[in-house]
């Protein structure tokens, strides 16, 4: 599995941490920027370089992780494009329901609301847990690909 990181000004101290820790861990990790502290730049950009990088990738497990202040504007910005199932998540219990029961491929953390050791914890969480694959949650995802 190929992990693809993004982040903007908010998230980029907490995107170094979590490229780090999960590089060190064996995990192959692309960094998609900002590859330097830009207190101007704009969320969007960060969350279409990972989701292109996703699908250019030809991993059909590539994950993404974006990370910016609130969380929320990577992951509407992910969720715009189709087969991305992008989950806001604040806590190890949310990673494990985004995974097991969305199949998310896409972490979107709010860097204001947790602290790094959290986000690892939830990034971690997150990796390890697989899609249970029931058949109700197929059918839910089979009918967001449908949506739009």
């Amino acid at each position: 599995m190929k992990i693809f990181l993004g982040a903007d000004h908010n998230g980029f101290e907490l995107k170094k941490a979590l490229l780090e820790v999960l590089t060190r861990s064996g995990h192959d990790v692309a960094d998609e920027g900002d590859v330097r502290l830009d207190p101007s730049d704009d969320f969007p950009q960060f969350a279409e370089r990972v989701v292109r990088a996703m699908q250019a990738s030809g991993d059909s497990d590539a994950r993404g992780i974006l990370i910016c202040g609130s969380g929320q504007g990577m992951c509407i910005a992910a969720n715009r494009f189709k087969g991305i199932r992008a989950s806001l998540v604040w806590d190890v219990a949310e990673a494990h329901a985004a995974r097991n029961d969305d199949d998310s491929n896409v972490l979107c953390l709010p860097a204001r609301s947790i602290k790094t050791d959290e986000a690892i914890r939830i990034a971690e969480a997150w990796l390890m847990t697989p899609f249970a694959g029931a058949t109700r949650f197929k059918r839910r995802i089979r009918e967001l690909d449908n949506l739009g």
